[in-house]
C-alpha cells in the first residue's frame, strides 16, 4: 500500500474508531438512550457494591455473584484511580481506555511485510455492534491483557507467559492462550506470575479463592447453547422457571441438571481435542499461537453453561489478533463472529424480555446467533488442524509382476 493510502486507511480507521465509541460511551452515560434494559447497573450497582467490601480488604465472601479470580478486584477498584469522578463514570472511562490500548496494540501488530490491519478493523467494527454493554463490564480490560499476551508470544515469550496468566487470574479465559505457546520460557514465566499474584492474594486479602464454589454451583443460562433445548421444551408442557440464579438468568427445574452435566462434557472434550490437537501438531508458524487461541476460547464458549453477551468481546479480540497476521486462514470463522455480534445485541438488552419468554422471537435469535458461533466453532478447528497436523500420506509401493508374467516361460 502507497504511503499515502495507507495514511488514509488510518485515519479513517481512527475517525470511526472515534465516532462509534463516543456513542456508546453517551450510551452508558445515559445521554442516548439504547433500547431494552438498562445494562449498566452492573457497573453502578454490583460492581460498586464489590467496591465497597473490597476496599477493607477482603474479598465478597458471602456474595455469590461473586465469581472471579482475585485478580478481578483490581478491575472493581479500578476507578479508584480517576477519584475525581463518581465510581461509574470512572469506570465508563477506563473502559473506554482499554479500548483504545487494544487498538493501540493491533496496529503495532500489523507492522511488518508479513502482517495486516485487518485485525484493527476486526476490532473496530466489532465492538461497537455488540453494543453498551461492552463499556459495562470489565471484559474488554482482560481481552486489552490477552490481546498484548497473543502478540508478545512471537518475540517475547517470558513477557507472553507473564500477561496470560495475570489475564488467567483476571478472568480465567485468558489461560487457553498458554495452549500454543512452545517456549518453555513462556510457560516458566506463566507459572511464577501466577503463583506469585495468586499467593500475594491469598496472603493480603481473605476469601481470594471463594469464587471457586459460587462458580461450581451456576446453572443453565438462557442465552448459552443447553437453553435451547428448554426454550423449546417450555412450549411442550416442560414444568421448569427462569430465574435470576447466581447473578444471571438461568433455567431452573427437571433435567436441568442433565443439560448442564452434558455441557461440562462437552467443554472437557473440546480441551481433550485441543491437548491431542498439540500433541500432533508439528506445523508452527508465527500465526499458530494466535489461531489456536482463538480456536479454543471459541469451543469453550459454545460449550459453556453460561454465554454472556460480553464473552462476545473475547472472541473480537482473539480474532482480530489472528487477522493481523496475512498468513492466518481465520478470516470465516473470525467473520462468522462478527455477525453473530450484532445479533448478540438483538438478543441483549434489545428483545432481551423475547429471550426470556422462550417467544419465536427471542428463540430464533439465540439460534441464530448460536448457530453461528457452533459454525465458527467447528471451522475453526477444522482450519486449526489442518494447517498444522501433517496428513500421513500412504508410501506407494511398486507392483510386483503379475501372475501371467511369473508363469511364463522365458525362450
Amino acid at each position: 500500500m502507497e504511503p499515502t493510502a495507507a495514511r488514509g486507511s488510518l485515519a479513517g480507521l481512527l475517525g470511526i474508531w472515534g465516532v462509534t465509541r463516543a456513542a456508546l460511551l453517551l450510551c452508558v452515560l445515559k445521554v442516548l438512550v439504547f433500547p431494552g434494559p438498562d445494562v449498566t447497573s452492573d457497573v453502578s450497582v454490583i460492581y460498586r457494591g464489590w467496591y465497597d467490601v473490597l476496599v477493607t480488604g477482603t474479598f465478597p465472601q458471602d456474595d455469590v455473584t461473586w465469581q472471579y479470580p482475585p485478580a478481578a478486584a483490581l478491575a472493581v477498584l479500578s476507578p479508584a484511580v480517576l477519584p475525581f469522578l463518581e465510581y461509574a463514570t470512572a469506570f465508563f472511562v477506563l473502559a473506554l481506555a482499554a479500548d483504545a490500548v487494544t487498538l493501540a496494540l493491533l496496529l503495532r501488530g500489523a507492522r511488518g511485510a508479513d502482517r495486516s490491519r485487518r485485525g484493527a478493523w476486526m476490532w473496530v467494527a466489532g465492538v461497537p455492534l455488540l453494543g453498551p454493554t461492552v463499556y459495562a463490564r470489565y471484559d474488554v480490560m482482560v481481552t486489552a491483557v490477552a490481546v498484548a499476551g497473543l502478540l508478545a508470544a512471537v518475540r517475547h515469550p517470558r513477557l507472553a507467559g507473564a500477561l496470560m496468566a495475570f489475564g488467567a487470574l483476571l478472568k480465567v479465559w485468558p489461560a487457553l492462550l498458554l495452549l500454543a505457546v512452545r517456549r518453555r520460557s513462556a510457560w516458566v514465566s506463566a507459572a511464577v506470575t501466577g503463583v506469585a499474584v495468586a499467593g500475594l492474594f491469598a496472603v493480603l486479602m481473605p476469601g481470594a479463592f471463594a469464587f471457586l464454589g459460587f462458580q461450581r454451583d451456576r446453572g443453565t443460562e438462557v442465552e448459552s447453547l443447553g437453553s435451547l433445548v428448554f426454550h423449546v421444551a417450555r412450549h411442550h408442557g416442560w414444568e421448569g422457571k427462569v430465574l435470576l440464579n447466581y447473578g444471571s438468568v438461568e433455567f431452573l427445574g427437571p433435567y436441568v441438571s442433565w443439560v448442564s452435566a452434558g455441557a461440562l462434557f462437552l467443554t472437557g472434550a473440546a480441551l481433550a481435542w485441543l491437548v491431542l490437537w498439540r500433541l500432533m501438531a508439528t506445523r508452527f508458524a508465527p500465526h499458530t499461537a494466535a489461531d489456536a487461541a482463538f480456536t479454543a476460547v471459541l469451543l469453550f464458549t459454545v460449550t459453556s453453561r453460561v454465554i454472556s453477551p460480553q464473552y462476545m468481546v473475547w472472541l473480537v479480540g482473539t480474532a482480530a489478533v489472528c487477522l493481523c497476521f496475512r498468513e492466518s486462514r481465520m478470516g470465516r470463522p473470525a467473520a462468522l463472529v462478527l455477525v453473530a455480534c450484532p445479533v448478540t445485541t438483538l438478543e441483549f438488552p434489545v428483545w432481551f424480555g423475547h429471550v426470556v419468554a422462550s417467544d419465536a422471537l427471542g428463540v430464533t435469535l439465540l439460534a441464530v446467533r448460536n448457530g453461528l458461533l457452533v459454525t465458527a466453532s467447528l471451522l475453526a478447528a477444522r482450519t486449526l488442524w489442518c494447517t498444522t497436523v501433517p496428513t500421513r500420506r500412504r508410501i506407494p509401493t511398486t507392483p510386483g509382476p503379475s501372475w501371467a508374467e511369473r508363469t511364463t516361460v522365458s525362450p
